[in-house]
């Protein structure tokens, strides 16, 4: 097959769910992730490509260190038109981050896209598989509340505004259970990256 390209995986999860844990254990077996997340920091930090739009449309928010994120969030917080604006300069710039990235690993027979919020705002374009990563709730809930700064309150509201873990796991392709052992979780995580790419080769 001449024209073989990349099995493309989308990695999601709910907080507190061991998502970063995952991504890390993929990084680790080779697989090439592509983190939405840490793409948009790069774009908001110094120099990224997101600066200036973001001062021109929400003056005051950025500094010299890029976007001051506290203040972005309150210039954005409770309205939507604005936080649509925003989204408007992040978006392209983070689709051409994924092009680039795809053309880079344009031989490798998977790839991962680490997407936080794929059901709640991406969804499954350009994806062949969706996999998703959890853990009971009391775990999770544990695992959150350790976190620096972190409230029951804040917890909550985090959780209203994700599509709910059984929902997610439910219109998942796959499922990674970060409930057990880190050993049990990295084999499952091998058990599944060795299906994608036997498929591919």
């Amino acid at each position: 097959m001449s024209e073989r390209r990349p099995f493309i995986l989308g990695l999601t999860g709910s907080i507190g769910m061991g998502k970063s844990a995952v991504a890390a254990m993929l990084r680790g077996m080779g697989v090439p992730v592509f983190d939405a997340d840490a793409a948009v920091h790069e774009l908001q930090g110094p120099g990224g490509a997101c600066v200036g739009p973001i001062e021109r449309a929400f003056p005051g928010t950025t500094g010299e260190h890029g976007v001051d994120r506290q203040k972005l969030g309150a210039a954005v917080f409770g309205n939507p038109e604005a936080l649509k604006l925003l989204e408007s300069i992040v978006h392209p710039e983070v689709a051409e981050m994924r092009r680039t990235f795809l053309a880079d690993n344009a031989t490798a027979p998977l790839i991962v896209f680490d997407i936080p919020l794929l059901y709640e705002k991406t969804g499954h374009h350009g994806l062949d598989a969706v996999a998703v990563v959890s853990a009971p709730y009391e775990q999770q809930r544990e695992r959150v509340l350790a976190r620096p700064g972190m409230t029951e309150e804040k917890f909550a509201q985090i959780l209203k505004l994700q599509v709910p873990d059984a929902e997610k796991r439910a219109r998942a392709d796959y499922v990674i259970d970060t409930g057990t052992s880190l050993a049990e979780t990295r084999h499952a995580v091998q058990r599944l990256v060795h299906s994608l790419t036997a498929e591919q080769i």
